[in-house]
Formats: C-alpha cells, structure tokens, sequence
C-alpha cells in the first residue's frame, strides 16, 4: 500500500512538471506569434477599403493591405464576395493572383453559394479559372443552386442571357464590362476546362 501511495505520488507530480514545461512553451509559443503579429502590425493598412482597391484594381494598395494583416477573407455585407471573389468578377487577374498567393481561402461562398471559380466559370474568365484549377480549387463544390462551377456554363446561353443582362446593368456603373458575344463563345471552352 506504501509502495502504491509513493508511486501515484511520483506519477502526478512527473505530470504535474510535463504539464507546467507543455504550458511554459505555449506561454513561449504565443510571445512569439504576438511579437509576429506586432512586426506585421507595424505596416499600416492604406486608406482605401480593400473592397474597393480590388475593384479599382490598385494593386499596389492590395500589396498593403496583405502586408498589415488585413483579413483577405472578409464577405461583403451585401454579396458575401470576398476580395477574391470580387477580383474574379472585375477581372483583376493580378490582383486575383496577389490573394491567391497570400492564401486566400478558395473555398468561401458568397450568398448564392458561389466560390470564386463559380465566378470565374460563370463571368467565362478562362485565365481566372486556370489560376483557381492551378491553386486548388475544388470543382465539385455546389452553390446554393445545386450546380457545380461546370454546370453553371452547360445549359443554354439564351436561357442566362437575361442573368448576364441584369448583372451587366447592376454593377456596369462600377466597372464590370462583360462581352456577351464573347460569353456565349467561351462557354463550352469553360466547361472543358471543368471537367
């Protein structure tokens, strides 16, 4: 009984010490990460929203906001778009390319249940839809439609016209040109990259 007493003494007390050294160097662990956090704070974000140097595509202001930590995945309040989102949609293929490579997440929806390559099949933007396939994009994602960023471009070009219409009509004041001849041309060749 003696012996058992002592042994369950020295068992807690050898985890009591590994449990102080685990939270000692998570106490290490977090000084360090907020000492990063303060060396990336040190840069301050511009005086342009995010959401708006994406569609004015300032690049350079992007650069910033990546730089001072800005949340890159922030939804609009209205669309749900994030900044990537949004970049696909104007066409801002390197300012697209910028959120990408500072690891914006691919697989947000905006409120359609749309992802960027959604966007991107369905605007026919080919380089946007490379650029999303080479990062990793996931094709089998369906948005709140049921339909995969593929089947968004299958169906017959008169049967969205009115879509296309409509979003050129919306957001044509803030700078979204879209070609419909060139739409309705490029379509199939969408589909064959999302196969």
């Amino acid at each position: 009984m003696k012996n058992f007493k002592s042994n369950s003494m020295r068992i807690l007390t050898c985890a009591l010490c590994i449990m102080l050294v685990s939270l000692s160097a998570c106490k290490d662990e977090k000084s360090t990460a907020d000492k990063t956090v303060s060396a990336k704070s040190e840069v301050k974000a511009p005086d342009i929203a995010l959401s708006a140097a994406v569609v004015s595509g300032n690049l350079e202001a992007v650069e910033q906001h990546i730089k001072a930590g800005t949340n890159i995945n922030e939804k609009d309040p209205l669309s749900g778009s994030t900044p990537l989102i949004t970049a696909i949609t104007f066409d801002k293929q390197d300012i697209a390319q910028a959120l990408i490579d500072a690891g914006a997440d691919l697989s947000i929806k905006n409120n359609d249940g749309s992802t960027a390559l959604h966007v991107a099949a369905f605007f026919c933007k080919v380089e946007g839809v490379k650029m999303l396939m080479d990062a990793g994009a996931d094709k089998q994602v369906k948005n709140n439609y049921g339909a995969t960023a593929r089947e968004t471009v299958i169906g017959p070009f008169a049967d969205v016209k009115p879509i296309y219409e409509m979003m050129q009509q919306q957001l044509g004041p803030i700078g979204l040109q879209l070609d419909l001849e060139e739409i309705e041309e490029t379509r199939p060749t969408i589909a064959v990259m999302l196969q």
